[in-house]
């Protein structure tokens, strides 16, 4: 068995540590309010034309809500995978080396060991003191992402823990979770294609009649977190994929209320059941693919405990419009994954690099290839094709470039395009592919790979984006606190193209004041039975 020597921090305060000491992580001590402007000035580093290199993660200690609300608990932006820097730091190795420690942890994983005695369960609220205004999870200063469309605080940076009730296999995944009440979540597990691995658990449970189980995990080693986002197959357990990358095995302890297991060393643990029975509308809310996601009927969590460190840091990440850090933590480990793929199973002769491209497109959309120039043309097809079919979401569009251009620049690509490609010969289009990770505004067919006209056809949710208020008040924080100068590119703030509500501006309206609690209380009137998570609330709404 292959293994190496740890290097990657154990828990989320030794990364911050270290990211302090790399003088990449900035502290934000003045008051910040987490419903209107934290988002955003964290926002403005992916905005604002910074390159990478001078991105930072934020730590924000003097945390307000709308409301007035004081929290004694700091949240940390940008400190996952700001950069392909920070993302390396949270495993312990050089950038360089990302790919490989992923692979060798997927194929040489280390079982987590369990104890008696952890530090995630330094604070336990249990029982009633959970229903309490501000002692449950209003305890926690829970960001608004978009502020101006998203209709509540939401967890982004999650680890969910569940559990298959026939093997007993765990699954962690990184879903969104809202604040519907002090003890009840939105949350979002994915049924798209073949389902997200905690939604194929939610079914066995819904067959069996029973709540599922769930643990929320909010802060954590790096290397655990990062099995969230990744695509494992759904019978590999993640932790063990986590000790592999960190290359000792992760403490775990067993949760206060329900069957489930989750890292000792976390920072904040949500426990709760979640309801198979029925749904409830959540959203709408800043989503990954750069739009704003409008309201779905999603999955309904009743919170049993909330456990955490006596002094725990909540971590948050920066998601909707790429780049984003939600985009970074899946490229620098795509990149590398598919790379691997290309040359070491398909044996792919004369492939170099894998580009995916983030800006506005999510990385998934748009892939480039980068390919030696005395490669036979038999291998770049080759290519091209491994690369759109390895996963269903991935490769819309698949270019090969020579060498001599960098994938990165988009103008070099379309130069590339211009002069080298033949459109009568160098130009294939293969139909039947998967709709994939999007906006759900018009009803979709199988789309195919490749070739796609990108102007607007029909109305869509908003940007994801913060609305502009909240990005120019957030802006005039930034220059006060006299971070980098900033060049924005438009667009930096949100703004509506036709498909949005009333309601859902009132939502929004709401979350950015601290009257999240309100629309749950809407949403949780309007909870039905008889469908699938991610079902358009409105499709249904409309035939009552």
């Amino acid at each position: 068995m292959t293994t190496h020597k740890r290097k990657a921090p154990l828990d989320l305060q030794e990364h911050l540590g270290r990211l302090e000491e790399r003088g990449l992580l900035t502290r934000i001590q003045v008051p910040i309010d987490k419903d209107s402007e934290l988002h955003p000035l964290a926002r403005w580093q992916f905005q604002g034309g910074l390159p990478e290199s001078q991105r930072r993660g934020f730590l924000f200690t003097d945390v307000k809500g709308a409301k007035g609300e004081k929290y004694d608990i700091p949240v940390a932006v940008g400190v996952l995978a700001a950069s392909p820097e920070i993302y390396a730091i949270g495993l312990g190795v050089p950038e360089s080396e990302i790919g490989d420690v992923w692979v060798n942890a997927m194929e040489n994983p280390i079982d987590p060991v369990m104890v008696e005695d952890a530090p995630c369960q330094e604070v336990v609220i249990t029982g009633d003191d959970l229903k309490l205004e501000g002692r449950g999870l209003g305890s926690l200063p829970v960001p608004v992402s978009t502020p101006g469309f998203d209709s509540a605080p939401y967890f982004t940076a999650t680890l969910c823990v569940t559990r298959d009730p026939e093997n007993g296999i765990r699954n962690m995944g990184t879903y969104r979770a809202a604040l519907k009440a002090e003890d009840r979540l939105g949350v979002r597990m994915a049924s798209r294609l073949s389902g997200a691995g905690g939604y194929q658990h939610w079914l066995k449970y819904q067959k069996r009649g029973e709540p599922m189980p769930c643990a929320i995990v909010i802060g954590c080693a790096p290397a655990v977190l990062f099995t969230g986002p990744q695509k494992l197959p759904i019978d590999q357990d993640e932790l063990g994929v986590a000790g592999g990358l960190i290359g000792e095995a992760v403490r775990i302890v067993k949760c206060k209320t329900i069957d489930l297991e989750v890292p000792a060393d976390a920072e904040i643990v949500i426990e709760g059941l979640i309801d198979t029975e029925l749904l409830e509308p959540e959203g709408p809310f800043g989503e990954s693919h750069g739009h704003v996601a409008l309201e779905d009927f999603n999955m309904s969590m009743r919170v049993t405990a909330i456990t955490r460190k006596r002094k725990p840091v909540l971590v948050s990440i920066v998601s909707q419009v790429t780049p984003s850090e939600s985009s970074v933590l899946k490229r620098v480990a795509y990149e590398p994954l598919f790379f691997n793929h290309l040359k070491k199973v398909l044996n792919i002769k004369g492939i170099k690099r894998v580009v995916m491209h983030e800006p506005l497109t999510n990385i998934r959309k748009v892939i480039f290839l980068e390919f030696d120039r005395s490669a036979p043309q038999s291998e770049i097809w080759r290519g091209l094709q491994g690369a759109a079919m390895l996963q269903a979401q991935c490769g819309k569009i698949v270019i090969a470039v020579s060498d001599d251009i960098d994938a990165r620049n988009a103008d070099a690509v379309f130069w590339s395009l211009a002069y080298r490609a033949n459109m009568i010969d160098d130009v294939h289009v293969t139909p039947y592919r998967s709709g994939g990770h999007g906006p759900k505004s018009a009803n979709k067919n199988a789309e195919g790979t490749l070739l796609i006209d990108a102007t607007l056809k029909a109305p869509m949710p908003p940007l994801a984006l913060p609305a502009e208020p909240y990005m120019v008040r957030a802006r005039e924080i930034w220059e006060n606190l006299q971070l980098p100068p900033l060049s924005p590119q438009p667009p930096w703030h949100g703004y509506s193209l036709g498909d949005w509500s009333d309601v859902w501006s009132n939502f929004a309206d709401k979350a950015v004041s601290g009257d999240w609690r309100f629309n749950g209380e809407n949403t949780f009137s309007r909870r039905k039975g008889g469908m699938k998570p991610e079902t358009p609330a409105r499709n249904i709404e409309k035939k009552a």
